[in-house]
């Protein structure tokens, strides 16, 4: 088969591999979308982990094998692969910090090498405890696998919100209006609440208000706190979900957001960034504030409603698709985006 092997920073390699081969109750899938991550690009451009290995992790397929005492999945079916699942006995999973578990952490989908998730090949193991735990998800046949692999996205975003208790009635600030933040305003519109987003690019202002953003602004814009303290009645707004790794727009939240309100940290900091803070504002003003990684194993089957049952428009997000062996021209379009690139779709399968 073939796949794009991490070699080493910056260093992508397209190569023949042998198929994974399969263990008496693993699932081979042959994977027909992945989806391009940011948190893909992060290891690719960065030494965070050692190579070789294989990442992509927004996977949807066709199970193209099953070892043989897998009795619930049959060759041929459709489905969305879950590349980590949570052991739900530690104490971060009955906690439901379910992306803290050490089992969430460490067995993982593998293309080959150490298990990273596999999506950037043709064929992808599924180990058995994501078989048995939920980890592989049957794909209606009126669902493309396109729509399916925004799942696992969908589920990271629908955890960050739920972690931000955003409610019917609030105002809620996205800052970042790329293929997240875009989901954010979709989210927040589907719970009853309304977006308020930033970003500097012009295209992007536009398409937050086309996917349902109330408003929308230029993040340089030097009235911005007045302007969105103009549209909450001089409060501010009740949650900031910081889509961007930007200290400015913290700082920017931290103005917008009300007395008692909530800013969220989804987006990834370099490590070496250090942002000083009057811990007196957090204090007297009572603003909270979070972190949200990854995905909640317990919100799977409501990202999965929300994805398959088109309750927010996942399509309209998609703007770039190229096969595997372009992987390096994706990541290169990823880092210096066009005004109309957002979500980014990788085929593996030359068939597909």
């Amino acid at each position: 088969m073939k796949a794009q092997v991490y070699r080493g920073v910056k260093q992508l390699s397209y190569e023949e591999l042998p198929v994974p081969t399969l263990e008496a109750d693993e699932v081979l899938v042959q994977v027909h979308v992945v989806g391009l991550c940011q948190s893909d690009i992060k290891k690719i451009l960065y030494p965070l982990y050692e190579p070789p290995r294989i990442y992509g992790h927004e996977t949807a397929g066709v199970i193209a094998a099953v070892g043989e005492d897998v009795k619930n999945w049959q060759v041929g079916t459709r489905v969305v692969v879950m590349h980590h699942i949570p052991c739900m006995r530690c104490a971060y999973c009955l906690n439901d910090n379910f992306s803290m578990c050490d089992m969430y952490k460490n067995i993982c989908t593998t293309a080959g090498f150490a298990p990273s998730g596999g999506g950037f090949a043709e064929y992808v193991k599924v180990p058995s405890h994501i078989v048995r735990n939920g980890g592989l998800i049957p794909i209606p046949d009126d669902v493309s696998f396109e729509i399916a692999s925004f799942v696992e996205p969908t589920n990271c975003c629908l955890k960050a919100v739920k972690k931000a208790q955003i409610a019917p009635g609030q105002t809620v600030l996205v800052t970042g209006a790329g293929p997240i933040g875009l989901m954010f305003i979709m989210l927040v519109k589907y719970f009853g609440a309304r977006a308020i987003a930033t970003d500097l690019l012009p295209s992007r202002i536009a398409k937050a208000l086309s996917v349902g953003a109330e408003a929308a602004f230029d993040a340089r814009d030097a009235e911005l706190v007045a302007k969105i303290h103009a549209l909450t009645n001089g409060m501010g707004v009740d949650t900031t979900l910081l889509a961007v790794p930007s200290d400015k727009a913290f700082f920017q939240a931290l103005d917008c957001t009300r007395k008692g309100g909530k800013i969220l940290f989804f987006a990834e900091f370099p490590d070496e960034v250090e942002i000083p803070l009057n811990p007196n504002i957090l204090y007297r003003r009572e603003i909270d504030l979070i972190g949200s990684y990854s995905s909640s194993f317990r919100l799977q089957s409501l990202a999965v409603d929300i994805v398959f049952n088109s309750r927010i428009d996942v399509a309209a997000l998609i703007s770039d698709r190229y096969p595997l062996h372009e992987l390096s021209l994706a990541v290169e379009r990823a880092i210096a985006p066009t005004q109309e690139t957002y979500k980014i779709l990788i085929y593996p399968s030359p068939e597909c």
